[in-house]
């Protein structure tokens, strides 16, 4: 094995995979912020924009989230947050085939 795929394996084992998603419901959220300050990822922020009551509200950062679900618990508005938990078994096979479609490209 080469170097450069030696090392392209060792980086792509360093970047974690995310395990869980949240999708916010802007017509639900007020933007108390206790979502944001529960993260321990801290990838939830308030967004720039105002929703139809004039709040700002949550927004997730695209990546990163563990799927824990401690937002959606901090969360006073029911039905505002929602977690969704990736498949682990999922996630290992596009892992796997992300893999090697690296190797045969090399």
């Amino acid at each position: 094995m080469n170097v450069g795929v030696m090392h392209e394996r060792v980086m792509h084992e360093r970047v974690k995979q995310d395990r869980g998603y949240i999708q916010v419901d802007t017509n639900e959220c007020k933007g108390c912020g206790l979502c944001i300050e529960a993260c321990p990822p801290k990838v939830i922020s308030l967004s720039e924009s105002l929703n139809h009551y004039g709040y700002r509200t949550a927004t997730y950062a695209g990546s990163g989230c563990t799927g824990c679900g401690i937002c959606f618990l901090a969360c006073p508005e029911p039905g505002a947050i929602t977690v969704l938990r990736l498949d682990p078994a999922a996630l290992r096979r596009s892992e796997a085939a992300e893999m090697g479609r690296k190797e045969a490209a090399a």
